[in-house]
């Protein structure tokens, strides 16, 4: 069977023991809106992640540059849709922390928030970065593996449009060189048309002394014919 590709992110980190009652509790909370979120498997309950989203500041705005803390903020964005904002998260975690494990996940779930966002380059760079820290990634690798396909797909897809655009333009430069083709034979006709119809200098004189030789030539045989009736008339008086 042909394996369905989807993407896999590493969600929320618990939050330990140590930490102040106060913070815990705003986590506590925050885990509890996500998990009951997650829990939905038929829709995407945007609200309860947004919930969740709210606790995890109200934890960070006590003690900001916790890591896991962080971390579960930029899930709850990334799980709203947010993909900008959860990419930046994502993005100053990895920054941020030494820790190769940590900062494998914080970049594999970069790569998912770029490819959401349809940066396909920036997404391969982070899912790779990714593998740098954890080699043995499989989850990464996986959606590494994703990311290149959509790539190569968007390429042929971007080159078959090229082509059209070049096919279109082909047909609308030979249908521009028809069009020109025929008015230039248009006009080329019109042009002629009066040079068929006009008559030389020397053909007109020639016309007219056609015309001049038949009409004398006409003219004398009406005089011999008149000629001839006269010298009838006269033979018949002397008769």
């Amino acid at each position: 069977m042909k394996r369905k590709y989807m993407l896999i992110l590493f969600g929320l980190v618990c939050v330990t023991a140590i930490q102040a009652q106060n913070e815990r509790k705003f986590v506590r909370q925050g885990n509890k809106y996500y998990e009951k979120a997650m829990a939905d498997t038929t829709r995407l309950d945007t609200a309860q992640f947004s919930q969740a989203e709210i606790e995890y500041r109200k934890a960070l705005d006590k003690k900001p540059d916790d890591q896991k803390w962080n971390f579960n903020l930029a899930d709850a964005l990334y799980k709203q849709l947010k993909f900008e904002e959860s990419a930046d998260k994502f993005k100053d975690i990895a920054d941020r922390t030494t820790d190769k494990t940590e900062k494998s996940r914080a970049l594999h779930n970069l790569g998912n928030s770029l490819l959401m966002n349809n940066k396909l380059d920036e997404s391969i760079a982070a899912y790779k970065d990714a593998l740098r820290n954890n080699p043995n990634d499989l989850e990464t690798k996986y959606n590494l593996l994703y990311a290149m396909n959509m790539k190569k797909k968007q390429q042929e897809q971007q080159k078959n449009q090229d082509k059209n655009k070049d096919q279109k333009k082909d047909k609308e430069k030979d249908q521009e060189k028809k069009k020109d083709q025929e008015k230039q034979d248009q006009n080329k006709d019109q042009k002629q048309q009066p040079q068929q119809n006009k008559i030389s200098k020397q053909n007109a004189e020639q016309m007219l002394q056609a015309l001049e030789n038949s009409e004398k030539k006409i003219q004398d045989k009406v005089k011999k014919i008149q000629a001839l009736k006269a010298q009838s008339r006269k033979v018949e008086k002397d008769w």
